[in-house]
């Protein structure tokens, strides 16, 4: 008898284990209304990280061979097939010197800085919606604080209603809601920063090449072929 008894139990207590197993929906249940709003700032991230990382990338595909046909065709004198040039080509450093090509004629500085506001321009475009996945990356961690702060909040006011008393059962749904818009807001907020950062060396990093390919074009004009 004793060894039946003995299965019976553990039976008994597998199954009440089984039938408390908490899953994926109910944990995103659990963290109440605050994971609505982390759930739309995670689309949200995700939306810009691709859409950004696209324009960047398309940005960064630069004929290596562009200002050397540039270079050639300054020198030829043949303004017009240089114009027509930069024209073809759907890129920051295209449009930089293609600004500069309309300005010839003018003084150099002139030209520096006419090439300068459009790199400024330029560069204004890449970093469109980067604030804003910065702020997730921050805003969404402290959502989940808050969610804690509410869980927390919650568990000692069923305690408070209970007389004090120590149940577990009354602060499930308090810890629940605590721990989960926690983990949920480092999810969203983590992602976002590593993302955020990552989209700012990309820019960075054309920033640069910009730069060269002004410095480039400015050589020319300052030393034109006898």
């Amino acid at each position: 008898m004793l060894p039946l008894q003995a299965s019976g139990i553990v039976n008994a207590a597998a199954q009440e284990a089984a039938a408390k197993t908490v899953g994926l929906g109910d944990l995103i249940m659990a963290g109440g209304w605050l994971m609505i709003p982390l759930a739309l700032l995670f689309g949200a991230a995700i939306f810009i990280f691709v859409e950004r990382f696209m324009v960047i990338r398309k940005a960064s595909s630069v004929d290596v061979g562009f200002m050397n046909k540039i270079r050639d065709l300054m020198y030829e004198g043949n303004v017009p097939a240089a114009m027509k040039l930069c024209r073809s080509v759907n890129s920051p450093v295209s449009r930089m010197i293609e600004k500069g090509i309309e300005h010839l004629g003018r003084p150099l500085n002139d030209i520096h800085s006419a090439i300068e506001n459009v790199a400024n321009l330029e560069v204004s475009k890449l970093e469109n919606n980067l604030p804003f996945l910065a702020t997730i990356a921050g805003g969404a961690p402290m959502i989940g604080f808050l969610g804690t702060v509410l869980g927390m909040v919650e568990a000692f006011m069923n305690m408070a209603q209970a007389g004090g008393s120590v149940d577990l059962s009354l602060l499930s749904s308090g810890m629940y809601t605590a721990m989960v818009t926690t983990v949920a807001g480092l999810i969203v907020g983590i992602p976002a920063y590593f993302g955020y950062n990552y989209l700012v060396q990309r820019i960075e990093k054309l920033v640069f090449q910009m730069e060269a390919n002004s410095i480039a074009f400015m050589d020319i004009l300052n030393h034109p072929v006898e």
